[in-house]
């Protein structure tokens, strides 16, 4: 069997380097002042804990000895308040870095939706959406614990650390050469398995962004499932997918913890040496060279030496898995825009809507020409139809009028402004667009219709709707207006999806309107309907029209007949019947099919 998109592993374009950390700093940048604050209150955290190995040999080798009960409940009083300290911080801490760590994530997730936004169409044809999904939540989610504890815990367990070391010495010198034994052997296991763990959790990326896709696509397919009875097949296919995406996640999590118990083992094995190296070489004993206190201190100094050291060791853990999800978003916050705006655009001001195509060519990267050199004028307020055979290219001039594609050559003028010389937004803004793929969003059909223009009163949307003859449907569901639809509108019908979309194009008050097979799903009867509120909303409007049902453009001001990439008839419908060429075949073979039926 072929293999899909869903189930190739993606190729990393970039390698991860010192600039994706760089990046990640600029989100960290804005909150540094309560970083650093929250840093300066665990490290004095960290001296609270640290405070009570000492206070424990202090007790042990002088108070309880000497029978002082005083200084023994004053040492109490002193562990007590650090241990009021050392609550305090952590709460502090815990509040604010999970509060710092959520908002740096919502900043990361928003830059990444927001160039999703500006790609071309090519980007989300060319891979599953699955896969794009995955990236804008489950990728960034999984840099939530390095965000919110992992930077933080990292520079005061550093700090930790060196104090650790600090009392180490001071205890005893000889003990403390003894414990630094074991930090060469961790370092080199460490730098064994660092390469060894970043491919393997990018392996589990791409694993996991396949199970995603296909996941997706199984849920947007289920009526196509269902209705060939591939249940069976598709379940031996996520099978496959699931049983990939847990061997690599076996294996990764394999890797990743070897690192704990080898820290764990190094720790245990260099107290041990401690033990012997204190009672056999050193003595234990008051007149010995190592009293009991400072060998129960020193131990407990050992453990808080060690602990910092696994948390770092921990935090090493998740920058290399954060690393392998780091590269895939910026690998696609990378991804340039085909279409943006030119340095020096300006904003297209109000237009009337007088459209020219000046010698427009335009072809696809393998060099294939879909329009060869296409040339016609339209006044303000003009009706054009584009037929032909399907693939000719009539979509391909209104998405280069609409400027989802940038021509390869020519220009594109509409009030004799060259559209790749003004603003996007201010271009689109003044367009209304209706594609054959209609999409109904999840919320109301009230919302739904308002998507077009966010301001509209409750009376326009109606008026919109009653225009296009999407009224009286509306009225007769349940909630009417208000009546919730699932996303892509399951819970409607093609035509009615058709009609709400219509609606929506019109509220927007558009001087150029786009009608891509607008009627294609809707019945006769309601087509003669809408016809009657297209004739009054489409006067005063440039409008292009795709339709292969020719009755519905019978009154265009222009129809142009595209074959092959150019325009090879234009005319009225009279003017085009009395050629007797490529447009009048085509309405009369229509004509008989519909005459047989």
């Amino acid at each position: 069997m072929a293999r899909n998109k869903f189930d190739v592993d993606e190729e990393l374009e970039s390698e991860f380097n010192l600039k994706h950390l760089k990046r990640l700093f600029t989100y960290i940048r804005p909150y540094r002042k309560t970083m650093f604050f929250t840093v300066l209150l665990m490290v004095l955290s960290n001296m609270a804990t640290l405070l009570g190995p000492y206070l424990v040999k202090i007790a042990m080798d002088d108070k309880i000895p000497a029978g002082d009960v005083k200084g023994l409940i004053k040492l109490a009083v002193i562990f007590l308040l650090s241990l009021l300290v050392i609550a305090l911080c952590m709460k502090y801490r815990i509040r604010t870095m999970n509060r710092v760590g959520q908002s740096i994530l919502v900043t990361l997730r928003r830059d990444l939706f927001t160039h999703l936004q500006k790609l071309p169409f090519t980007f989300y044809d060319s891979r599953p959406h699955g896969k794009i999904l995955v990236r804008v939540v489950n990728y960034v989610n999984s840099l939530s614990d390095i965000l919110s504890n992992g930077l933080v815990n990292l520079v005061t367990d550093i700090v930790s650390l060196f104090i650790a070391l600090g009392f180490m010495l001071i205890i005893n010198p000889k003990l403390t050469m003894v414990c630094m034994i074991g930090v060469p052997i961790l370092l080199i296991i460490v730098i064994l398995l660092k390469n060894a763990q970043r491919k393997a959790f990018q392996l589990l990326s791409s694993k996991q962004s396949n199970m995603n896709a296909y996941i997706h696509e199984s849920i947007a397919g289920i009526r196509i499932t269902q209705s060939f009875a591939r249940e069976e097949e598709n379940l031996k296919i996520f099978r496959d997918v699931c049983n990939q995406y847990r061997t690599s996640w076996l294996n990764a999590v394999k890797i990743q913890f070897l690192l704990w118990p080898t820290v764990e083992n190094v720790s245990t094995i260099t107290a041990s040496m401690v033990y012997g190296y204190g009672i056999f070489v050193l003595g234990v004993g008051v007149n010995q060279g190592v009293t009991v206190g400072v060998l129960i201190a020193f131990i407990a100094y050992l453990w808080r030496f060690w602990n910092p050291i696994i948390t770092i060791c921990n935090f090493y853990n998740a920058l290399i898995n954060a690393v392998a999800y780091l590269e895939r978003i910026f690998e696609t916050m990378d991804i340039e825009p085909e279409i943006v705006d030119a340095k020096d655009a300006y904003e297209l001001p109000i237009v009337k809507g007088k459209v020219d195509f000046n010698d427009v060519l335009f072809r696809y990267e393998d060099d294939k020409e879909i329009l060869k050199g296409i040339n016609f004028s339209v006044n303000p307020g003009d009706s054009i139809a584009l037929v032909g055979p399907t693939g000719a290219g009539k979509t391909t001039i209104i998405s280069l009028l609409s400027r989802f594609y940038d021509v390869s050559a020519g220009e594109i003028l509409i009030d004799g402004h060259d559209i790749s010389k003004v603003t996007l937004n201010s271009l689109r803004t003044q367009m209304g667009v209706m594609l054959q793929d209609t999409f109904i969003f999840a919320g109301t059909i009230m919302d739904n219709i308002r998507y077009g223009k966010l301001d509209a009163t409750d009376e326009e949307v109606i008026e919109a709707a009653k225009a296009v003859r999407a009224h009286d449907f509306i009225i007769e569901l349940k909630d009417g207006y208000n009546t919730e639809v699932n996303e892509r509108g399951s819970r409607l019908s093609a035509g009615q999806r058709q009609l709400i979309s219509f609606a929506r194009a019109l509220l927007a008050d558009p001087r150029i309107l786009i009608l891509d097979e607008a009627t294609s799903s809707i019945d006769t009867k309601t087509e003669l309907a809408l016809q009657e509120g297209l004739q009054r909303l489409l006067k005063g409007r440039t409008s292009f029209i795709i339709a292969h049902r020719l009755s519905t453009i019978k009154n265009s001001t222009k129809i142009m007949y595209v074959n092959d990439g150019v325009i090879a008839e234009a005319g009225n419908h009279d003017e085009l019947m009395e050629q007797q060429g490529y447009y009048y075949h085509l309405y009369n073979s229509q004509f008989a099919v519909l005459k047989a039926v």
